[in-house]
């Protein structure tokens, strides 16, 4: 199995396919989930027989038909105490939508905890709607011994909510596939408030707040003997553990087995042991604010926020989660080195972070736009530095053609990633023939022109090229690309080749105004006639970079970035 790899297609097919038993180091996944809906509406029963359909970007819903019975019965059937949870939860809930979430989810964490390693960790994002649900499903495939934390995030400031208390989190569900998992300390920056209420005293080494130097109980022996005249009262002295000390502080030999009152000496001559300014008050302890890495980490995250509308970091996807949020999670439950799954890639915010903090990583997404999205954020990311191969995209014509016929929605997804072009926001249907557009510097500063993409996976119409050519004067479009499974025929390319051409006087060059473009040409490494993209990331919202070197946003079916350069402004 390749160390980095991107996989299409059905994540329960692509992990009894391709991924070894006891082979992930850690995983995360964030399945979609209707959270927008009716709370009722999820739990009416549904008894339709509509065939089992894949999920299309951004469509999160899971309805009760025959994928999910069969789903359902293939657990069943299996025993165990998985299969008893399932039946217990068809009891509960009868067929409805969330009983459909389950039985499609069962299978897949099922097949999760095969590949885990025994030091392994599972993080599973979901909607506080499912989380009780899918907590009983995880103990009953983890084991209610392996279950670590429930980690609250706070992923919005405020709802307006009239009749109960404002949602504003998720939860996480932390599992374990043994007893022994990877796990490291990893702490946070402290809140500005905290510090500003706790390290309230300052000095020429910086903020400090004052903790006490002594424990509970009495003692007989030195600690609770008066110390500079003073009693610890009905107490005895407790100097502060090492690890509590600054770096700057200088251990004497043989610091940890001296005296307690010793130590409090050698504490005072070097600054570190406050005084009050009444006489006879109680010395305390400095600690000082450097000397700590920050605040543990905790089960209820409030200092990740969730991604503004204008982050750099955002790319326009639902759900997408910040990084920051993942880095925690990784950093805490692996290694260096170590092999990072997520099987509902989505915009592949987890690989990102994963390739950030030097681990392998594996993603998996059903759709087309999430791969194709995948793939321009790692390479403008991380340009050369990141190779990956990417698994189920077609790479010939015949698997082109498989996938016109099977699902024209994700061939046009494909087809808009051979040339780099984003999909068009919006409900299918509702495009005004415009399929994709791929955005370049035009001639004034500033000002960016737009190539109009319209895909056709079935049989081509004359009409076709008249109709792009009215959507490019329409929006005023400098270029339109008609790419197609069939080729064009000869009056087709006639007709384009009369609407003329684009000048683009910053490169003295004209580009063909209307563009015809088959799969096997695009295939064979033909590419849209255009300026160059002088500043990438204006099709594709641009994620931050990891990398000083700028380089050209190319993206082969290998996944290995280019080495030619290109300038940004």
């Amino acid at each position: 199995m390749p160390s980095n790899t991107l996989y299409y297609g059905d994540n329960l097919d692509i992990l009894r396919r391709y991924i070894s038993d006891e082979s992930v180091d850690l995983i995360y996944l964030d399945p979609p989930f209707n959270s927008n809906a009716n709370y009722n509406v999820l739990f009416a029963e549904k008894n339709g027989s509509q065939a089992a359909a894949q999920m299309h970007a951004f469509e999160d819903t899971w309805h009760w038909d025959q994928g999910a019975e069969a789903a359902y019965q293939e657990v069943v059937t299996g025993g165990g105490r998985v299969s008893d949870a399932m039946q217990a939860f068809r009891m509960l809930l009868g067929e409805n939508d969330m009983m459909a979430y389950l039985a499609m989810m069962a299978p897949r964490l099922v097949e999760l905890r095969r590949v885990l390693k025994s030091t392994g960790s599972v993080y599973l994002h979901c909607d506080p709607t499912a989380s009780h649900y899918l907590k009983v499903l995880m103990d009953s495939i983890f084991s209610p011994r392996h279950f670590q934390n429930e980690i609250v995030w706070k992923r919005t400031s405020s709802h307006n909510r009239a009749k109960r208390w404002a949602p504003v989190h998720d939860s996480i569900l932390f599992y374990t596939r043994g007893g022994a998992a990877v796990w490291n300390r990893v702490v946070q920056e402290y809140d500005s408030n905290y510090i500003e209420s706790f390290y309230r005293f300052k000095d020429k080494r910086g903020r400090y707040r004052v903790s006490d130097l002594t424990g509970p109980g009495l003692r007989s022996g030195d600690s609770g003997q008066n110390w500079r005249g003073i009693d610890p009262k009905q107490r005895h002295w407790e100097p502060p553990p090492d690890r509590a000390l600054p770096e700057w502080f200088k251990f004497p030999k043989g610091y940890s087995s001296m005296p307690v009152r010793e130590r409090l000496d050698i504490l005072d001559s070097q600054g570190l042991i406050y005084w009050p300014a009444k006489s006879g008050g109680m010395p305390g302890f400095k600690r000082y604010l450097l000397a700590s890495a920050g605040a543990p980490i905790l089960d209820v995250v409030s200092d990740i926020s969730p991604i503004a509308a204008q982050a750099a970091e955002r790319l326009g996807y639902p759900t997408q989660k910040p990084e920051a949020l993942l880095e925690r999670i990784i950093s805490a439950s692996s290694n260096e080195g170590d092999t990072i799954l997520d099987p509902f890639c989505g915009c592949g915010t987890t690989i990102a972070a994963a390739h950030r903090l030097k681990r392998r990583w594996i993603g998996i997404d059903i759709t087309h736009v999430a791969i194709n999205l995948m793939k321009t954020r790692l390479h403008y990311s991380f340009g050369s530095e990141v190779e990956f191969d990417v698994v189920g995209e077609p790479v010939s014509i015949p698997d082109a053609q498989e996938l016109a016929e099977s699902e024209p929605y994700q061939f046009q997804w494909w087809a808009l990633g051979l040339v780099d072009a984003r999909l068009v926001e919006g409900k299918r249907g509702a495009d005004k023939g415009i399929d994709g557009r791929l955005l370049f510097q035009g001639d004034e500063k500033g000002k960016f022109e737009q190539v109009i993409f319209s895909v056709k996976a079935g049989k081509l119409h004359a009409h076709y090229v008249r109709d792009l050519r009215g959507v490019i004067e329409r929006e005023n479009a400098p270029i339109g690309v008609l790419i197609s499974m069939q080729s064009p025929t000869g009056h087709m390319r006639r007709e384009a080749a009369a609407a003329g051409f684009y000048e683009s006087k910053t490169w003295g060059k004209q580009y063909p105004r209307l563009q015809l473009l088959t799969i096997a040409e695009l295939l064979d490494g033909r590419r849209v006639d255009m300026p160059p993209i002088r500043q990438v990331g204006a099709t594709f919202k641009k994620a931050k970079r990891a990398h000083k070197k700028d380089e050209q946003l190319e993206l082969p079916a290998s996944g290995k970035a280019p080495a030619s350069p290109v300038q940004y402004p």
